[in-house]
């Protein structure tokens, strides 16, 4: 057993030292998520800046870290990635020329990617304008087996430093830049793909709906969460409104109705309504807007490609890039994956008051959907 310099905090949670968790389920992960963009009303914007995303995950019954950058820019999809073995301290979170680092808890985080590792590098500082937030509990059961045992939190702040992608240099102004970042810990699906068993033959459990939306307006932010089966079956449904003075109260906004209509020959949204419905009758309503499509699904890890999965052992250390086009991704494998939208919102409250904003729209429909008429994995919009 192994000691860190984390074992002289006084924050374990089980008779065990830091880098041990209190499961021995693979699966277990913790994990970040940043995303930055240029505001889309800023007079700066143009049609070719870039929709930048960085996560970086945690293993440790795997003994793996791993990371990535992912920048959609015009066609372009350009992927950094890396994979060490994971040590004994958990403060060490640097994957060969990537790092993070937690300047001051839940107020300011440092990301960076050295130059000469692919076409992008970066040196940024995500500054909170809100507190975070809690989201609810994340459980899924399918036959006898936890899939999903989650907890996240999400925040949202403005971007300071240079990101850089082929040799245009972008200097990061707060005025201009903004995103939201995430934490979440738990049991997900990692790693090397495991056995389905039984589970194959289960196509509804295998049906997975999903609307992750953080929107960002002038005083608040509102957080949506949606997952559902093949026949609107709820997993996870909440939304909050989250004032950016942390003096105030995150407020419940209501259940979530969702009315999405889709670009003709694919699953793309290319609008979406969502309504925050309370038991009073009192309605919330937000049009969301995609304007830019970041394809996580390809080259990050998240199981498009069966050997780059987040947490799959590479060796001692791994870094590699890769350049894909945009209008070449393979249309059915787009079906398999959720995409990140950086998307603007116009919400009307109940009292017909009006406020426009942006941010992240996450969506993914894969499997059978009844309410949108999917009978099967590969079908799509109507032409």
């Amino acid at each position: 057993m192994t000691l860190s310099p984390m074992d002289d905090y006084p924050i374990h949670q089980i008779p065990e030292v830091i880098r041990h968790v209190g499961t021995s389920d693979r699966n277990f992960y913790d994990r970040y998520y940043f995303n930055c963009h240029r505001r889309l009303s800023s007079a700066a914007t143009t049609a070719d800046d870039p929709w930048f995303i960085f996560g970086l995950g945690v293993y440790p019954n795997l003994g793996v870290v791993d990371c990535f950058a992912v920048v959609r820019r015009g066609d372009d999809h350009v992927v950094v990635r890396g994979s060490r073995a994971l040590g004994a301290d958990r403060n060490d979170l640097q994957v060969g020329p990537f790092r993070v680092e937690v300047l001051d808890g839940l107020q300011r985080l440092h990301i960076s990617l050295e130059p000469g590792h692919g076409a992008v590098s970066f040196d940024l500082q995500f500054t909170a304008d809100a507190p975070a937030v809690l989201e609810p509990r994340h459980f899924q059961r399918q036959l006898e087996r936890v899939t999903f045992d989650t907890q996240r939190f999400v925040q949202t702040g403005d971007w300071s430093g240079t990101l850089t992608v082929d040799d245009d240099t972008y200097v990061v102004d707060p005025a201009d830049w903004r995103g939201n970042r995430d934490r979440s810990w738990g049991v997900r699906p990692v790693g090397e793909a495991e056995p389905p068993g039984r589970r194959a033959a289960e196509t509804a459990a295998n049906s997975f709906f999903w609307i992750y939306s953080v929107m960002r307006f002038a005083d608040f932010a509102v957080v949506v969460v949606v997952q559902e089966t093949r026949d609107g079956e709820r997993i996870m449904g909440d939304a909050r409104l989250v004032w950016a003075d942390p003096a105030r109260e995150v407020q419940w906004l209501g259940r979530v109705d969702h009315d999405i209509t889709f670009i003709p020959g694919g699953r793309e949204p290319a609008s979406a309504t969502l309504r925050f419905i309370k038991p009073s009758g009192a309605t919330t309503t937000v049009e969301c807007l995609p304007q830019l499509a970041n394809f996580i699904g390809f080259g990050t890890g998240y199981g498009l490609e069966q050997d780059w999965r987040h947490g799959m052992w590479q060796g001692e250390e791994k870094v590699e890039a890769l350049r894909l086009k945009i209008s070449e991704l393979d249309a059915t494998m787009k079906l398999f994956c959720p995409v990140d939208y950086l998307a603007s919102f116009r919400l009307t409250s109940d009292d017909g008051t009006v406020h426009h904003g942006e941010g992240l729209f996450e969506f993914s429909v894969i499997g059978p959907h009844d309410q949108y008429g999917f009978a099967d994995y590969t079908d799509v919009a109507p032409e």
